[in-house]
């Protein structure tokens, strides 16, 4: 552990979604000391940090005896077993051995449509579609990239990665290879030191001679900001269905969420993916296939422009000085021109503008009484959406790009915003109007309402009419009618994201009976009101033979000192069916806030009273 850099130990915290934790923690250690003293901080600072983690016994200093720590589990890792990977392509668990990348890509073409399969018939796996880019003659076949992004907070403050990064493109520039000129390339560094350092390092140019050009800081294209592609790119790939792909160092690659037009979206480091632009393909075997031909008419492999390790130190340690750091720092808290100038009122209270579409008051509180509405019964509801397993926060509140024909675009467009300033659903997550709007928009979610088609709509039970989910949900709630979701397992995995909750309250969602939930998800549900229900082991909506088309009741309690924390609850359909579910009300406090109707009434009610 003391030979792993604190860039390092960051960037394995910040990449827990792919091994499937929360969070990586790892000790306070002189490397720690190391890092508050590179990046600015005084000595007087660190010796007090020290100071007060040694008497707290939270300091680890390995040249005193090794103390026996008790965990509650134990896990072992051989660090012979490590090897590059990337993960993908619909999920940031789903890792695959650089060596097997190929093959892996194959299986997905081959597989059923799934988390690792596309589907696509052995006679269409050999498509090339030309096209014409401002020009000159272009071509893209399944695999090929046409997005590759260095993205992300964490992974893009890493000195290692972004230098190594840096070498990999000025060994390709030296040798004659180019990225390919339809690949949409970007840099988006997490902090201003990166800039300086790459710099100081004299590696930006060649960054930028590969088409990395530094585009902006923190979240881009891993949450969805890379922009539109090339016409000539989005029409060869929409005319030709073809399984683009997108390589980016983020944390983050839920299907729809890095681009629309991107089936395959696989997470690399930094150098790994200036690598597969340069190589133009996913569909490659590093240790046998060239990533081209240099400027000598002789094939380049990956051996030949991998930095060692050897380099990627020297240049961290003749680049990154600690005043970069301290400089940059000092500079945030002064802001910009911009920023200061901006005009605030001074009343105490927030004035909500009718005409502004990015902030909207939500009515989170309207016609709310400082009476609790006590347990929310759900009776004859509709089924509004059934899924299957993994459903992803992304999937239900998707933040990326606002679809021209979805309920969200119109609405814009009614407002007055052109197509060309729709921005994303994140940006405007601060317009309850374009959230509820957008939620379940993702144009690749799965809803077994719909038979095998893929997209944001339902069918609306009564009529049997097929329709965008938010205007299917707006009629139930017009009628009256309270609906419901079926799911499967995981159900809000991904992103913790607080609008995977808002939106489907917003929508009249009153119950989730899934087979299992992602914990905070579950904890955003209760806190938004809605009911989060449990199959029982060995349950699901298959095997109870539920189609959605029925209606569905809840037998809670009608009084809230009545519903105990994950007690049965029995659910009654239409169709004479009845199954037990898990009430996954976790705790005293989360029925508290169910009996409140959710927490911001409960908060709001708290505050009243004091």
């Amino acid at each position: 552990m003391a030979q792993l850099s604190l860039a390092d130990r960051a960037t394995i915290a910040n990449m827990s979604p792919e091994y499937g934790a929360t969070m990586g923690f790892f000790p306070v250690d002189h490397v720690t000391l190391q890092y508050l003293k590179l990046t600015g901080r005084s000595d007087e600072t660190v010796a007090m940090i020290e100071a007060y983690l040694r008497a707290n016994r939270m300091f680890v200093d390995y040249k005193e005896p090794p103390q026996e720590r008790v965990y509650s589990s134990y896990l072992q890792l051989d660090l012979v077993d490590v090897e590059p990977c990337v993960s993908g392509p619909k999920r940031p668990h789903d890792r695959v051995p650089l060596k097997e990348m190929k093959a892996d890509w194959h299986y997905c073409l081959d597989s059923k449509v799934g988390f690792k399969g596309f589907a696509v018939p052995k006679k269409a796996q050999e498509k090339v579609a030309k096209f014409s880019f401002h020009g000159k003659p272009a071509e893209l076949k399944h695999g090929s990239v046409v997005i590759a992004a260095i993205t992300s907070c964490t992974n893009t403050s890493n000195p290692s990665v972004m230098l190594g990064a840096g070498l990999v493109a000025k060994k390709a520039c030296e040798l004659g290879l180019e990225v390919k000129p339809w690949i949409k390339t970007s840099l988006a560094p997490g902090s201003g030191v990166v800039t300086r350092y790459l710099l100081q390092s004299g590696l930006q140019k060649y960054l930028d001679q590969q088409g990395f050009h530094i585009v902006g800081y923190g979240c881009t294209t891993c949450i969805g900001n890379s922009g539109e592609l090339d016409e000539s790119v989005a029409s060869a790939i929409s005319e030709n269905d073809i399984v683009a792909a997108a390589v980016l160092s983020g944390n983050r690659n839920f299907e729809g969420r890095v681009h629309p037009l991107t089936r395959a979206n696989y997470l690399a480091s930094p150098p790994l993916v200036v690598v597969y632009a340069l190589s133009g393909m996913v569909d490659i075997d590093f240790e046998k296939d060239p990533i081209g031909t240099g400027k000598d008419g002789k094939s380049i492999y990956f051996k030949d422009i991998w930095p060692t390790t050897e380099e990627v130190a020297e240049a961290v340690q003749s680049s990154v000085l600690p005043n970069m750091f301290k400089s940059t720092y000092e500079a945030i808290t002064n802001g910009n021109p911009m920023w200061n100038q901006l005009s605030v009122p001074s009343t105490t209270s927030y004035s909500w503008d009718p005409n502004s579409t990015y902030i909207h008051e939500p009515p989170y509180f309207k016609n709310m009484t400082m009476d609790p509405p006590g347990a929310n019964l759900v009776k004859d509801a509709y089924c509004l959406l059934n899924f299957g397993d993994s459903i992803t926060t992304d999937h239900i509140s998707p933040a990326g790009s606002i679809h021209k024909d979805s309920p969200a675009a119109k609405y814009l467009m009614e407002c007055g915003v052109d197509r060309k300033d729709f921005n994303s659903y994140g940006s405007r997550r601060g317009n309850d109007e374009v959230m509820a709007r957008g939620t379940f928009a993702n144009i690749r979610i799965v809803n077994k309402l719909l038979n095998g088609e893929v997209g944001p709509k339902t069918v609306h039970i009564p009529t049997g009419e097929k329709l965008y989910v938010f205007d299917a949900a707006m009629r139930y709630k017009a009628a009256g009618q309270d609906t419901i979701i079926l799911a499967g397992a995981e159900y809000g995995s991904g992103s913790s994201r607080d609008w995977a909750a808002k939106g489907p309250m917003l929508l009249g969602v009153k119950a989730v009976i899934a087979k299992s939930f992602e914990r905070i998800h579950r904890s955003n549900l209760v806190g938004m009101g809605i009911i989060p229900l449990c199959f029982k082991p060995g349950e699901d909506a298959d095997t109870l033979m539920l189609t959605g088309k029925e209606r569905y009741t809840i037998n809670l309690p009608a009084r809230i000192e009545d519903i105990r924390p994950g007690q049965d609850v029995t659910v009654i359909t239409d169709s004479g069916k009845s199954f037990t579910c898990t009430a996954r009300f976790d705790t005293e406090v989360e029925l508290t806030y169910f009996n409140h109707g959710g927490i911001l009434p409960y908060v709001i009610r708290n505050l009243i009273k004091q």
